[in-house]
């Protein structure tokens, strides 16, 4: 199972989250409009810390893109990440940056608001892959702790699992390595289930 952190901000976190197994380290790119966005700068300087067989994950939540193109083309991470609304950004506009940016393999994001996530997740086959942003309430409710093992995971079958603010530190945006490596440990667990089934 694929396993994500997110909004990683140093090169140091981003160092010590390869050197524990996360496949794919995630930095949140933007020009500051939205909290935790680091500017092209810095997040070169964060994806310069991951080692070994981790990828980067450069996440933009901006809708705009040109400013997206611009941004990836100079990064050149291994995954972009699309995290804007889907009325601001759609398949179409989807296919459009993939065209600007030609063998970068990119991911949607959409997020969970009921059956309709579904239509919207589907709306995008054969652009790019798709990511629900995050388990019904009924779920994250129960399950919010990163050393638990979800049961949504045996009727989903995801190809992964991120976590962003469930692995930081409490009270702040700095990541909580007993929490990665929990979140590690259960996604594994959790693959190594699915597999017995």
């Amino acid at each position: 199972m694929i396993t994500q952190i997110y909004e990683v901000s140093t090169r140091e976190e981003a160092r010590t989250i390869s050197e524990i197994g996360v496949d794919h380290i995630g930095v949140l790119v933007g020009d500051c409009e939205f909290t935790r966005e680091l500017p092209v700068e810095a997040a070169t300087k964060v994806a310069d810390g991951i080692i070994l067989q981790s990828k980067f994950s450069a996440l933009f939540l901006t809708a705009d893109i040109s400013l997206v193109a611009q941004w990836a083309g100079q990064l050149k991470p291994a995954i972009l990440h699309l995290g804007a609304a889907p009325e601001l950004l759609s398949p179409d506009g989807v296919a459009t940056l993939k065209a600007r940016l030609p063998g970068m393999l990119t991911m949607r994001c959409i997020p969970m608001i009921g059956e309709v996530s579904i239509d919207i997740a589907r709306s995008y086959k054969g652009i790019c892959w798709t990511a629900i942003g995050r388990p019904p309430d009924r779920c994250s409710r129960q399950h919010s702790r990163p050393d638990h093992q979800p049961p949504h995971l045996r009727m989903v079958r995801p190809a992964g699992l991120d976590s962003r603010t469930r692995t930081d530190q409490d009270g702040a945006h700095r990541k909580d390595l007993d929490r990665m490596r929990r979140f590690l440990e259960a996604a594994k667990a959790g693959c190594a289930e699915l597999t017995r089934q």
